[in-house]
């Protein structure tokens, strides 16, 4: 008897593979490298919260949550955003907690965007973002941030933006403070972005993950800080990154009525509910703690210092990063090699992983730098440091 020959399979996402996180993380296990490449802490989220979260779990909140987020939990959010950014949300329709940011932005993106439409991300872009626009039938255009003369600052090419926007673009995606390279946006980049967007009818999402490490005494100004920007702004945050506890995947997205109607019809089909004991323990910790957020730029400064002293005198041309956990290293004068061949080699010759830039561009354009995480106890970056003098 001849059997069907069984129909191969069609990829929706044929040009993605592995994310280049998991490739070095797994590179690093390997090697017994120092993980400097993903960005999750060495350390424990505070052991008051550890303890709520524990106190739940043992008292009955183990159940479905509303498909919303415990209302707690979205006041605790809401009061924090009115502090900080000066903006009256309203927690029953403007406000939803979500499977950490990942999910959160690929709601968003299914969310608004139709077959055909234009979506732009600015590069280096985070990786989760062109696939979720294919996968809605989107076609991505990707404008690449301007780097500064000095070399290290980076920053939006407005020009280029605007020029890249038709009657065909439908959303664009910002990452501030920027992923992988610390780019903050300031007052009058906000107005250049409403100059840019206020005649179309274009929307925004704000992938703001590290809204709260952002240094030297700047601010953090969200897209919904601006009047005119938070009427078209979905803005996608994480819990995973001001807590310490990425595993923990606890995020929230902050949207006006209309286009959080639009969220939540996609959240409730991809997630439905996130973790309820989680939810009540950083409810019950933000209202023990509400000023948790304000110290965490001083908490990873001094990490960020820490690891910029340690390699004072080395081979690498670098400025502190201005926001994140990240510290970007041009290693120039160390090697010619590109970037990907480079994170790979050091991973195996001398133990310790990082992430190449180039990764994250359509073209690449970034040059000789490499993504390390300074999110480490002191004695990994001692090691770490070390290690990378010795090139």
């Amino acid at each position: 008897m001849n059997k069907k020959k069984r129909r191969s399979v069609s990829s929706k996402l044929p040009d993605v593979g592995t994310t280049i996180f998991t490739v070095m993380s797994q590179l690093a296990h390997e090697t017994g490298a120092l993980n400097l490449a993903q960005g999750f802490p060495s350390f424990e989220p505070p052991e008051a919260l550890r303890e709520r979260i524990s106190y739940h779990l043992n008292h009955g909140a183990n159940q479905y949550a509303p498909m919303t987020g415990i209302p707690a939990l979205r006041e605790a959010i809401a009061e924090k955003i009115a502090r900080l950014q000066g903006r009256a949300v309203d927690v029953d329709a403007e406000l939803t907690v979500c499977t950490g940011a990942t999910e959160g932005l690929f709601s968003a993106i299914q969310a608004v965007v139709h077959a055909g439409d234009e979506v732009i991300v600015i590069d280096p872009a985070y990786d989760s973002y062109e696939p979720a626009i294919t996968l809605a039938g989107g076609i991505t255009r990707h404008v690449p941030l301007q780097v500064a003369a000095n070399g290290h600052d980076f920053g939006i090419d407005w020009q280029r933006l605007e020029d890249t926007i038709t009657n065909k673009t439908r959303l664009i995606v910002t990452n501030f403070p920027h992923n992988p390279t610390g780019a903050v946006l300031s007052a009058g980049d906000l107005d250049r972005l409403v100059d840019a967007v206020r005649d179309t009818d274009c929307l925004l999402i704000a992938d703001e993950v590290y809204e709260h490490i952002v240094f030297d005494g700047h601010p953090h100004l969200s897209l919904l800080s601006h009047d005119e920007l938070w009427e078209r702004t979905l803005v996608i945050a994480s819990f995973g990154k001001t807590f310490h506890a990425t595993g923990w995947k606890l995020g929230y997205c902050v949207a006006p009525a209309e286009l959080s109607a639009e969220f939540r019809k996609v959240h409730q089909f991809t997630t439905f509910s996130v973790s309820t004991p989680t939810q009540h323990g950083v409810a019950d910790f933000l209202q023990s703690d509400p000023d948790f957020y304000e110290k965490l730029p001083v908490f990873y400064q001094q990490k960020r210092d820490r690891f910029c002293s340690l390699l004072e005198g080395s081979r690498f041309r670098f400025q502190p990063a201005r926001s994140t956990f990240f510290q970007i290293l041009d290693y120039s004068d160390v090697s010619d090699a590109d970037d990907l061949t480079l994170a790979k080699q050091w991973t195996r010759d001398i133990g310790v992983a990082s992430i190449p830039l180039s990764v994250f561009c359509e073209s690449p354009f970034t040059g000789s730098r490499l993504r390390f995480c300074f999110a480490k106890d002191d004695a990994t970056l001692e090691e770490a440091a070390q290690r990378l003098h010795a090139l």
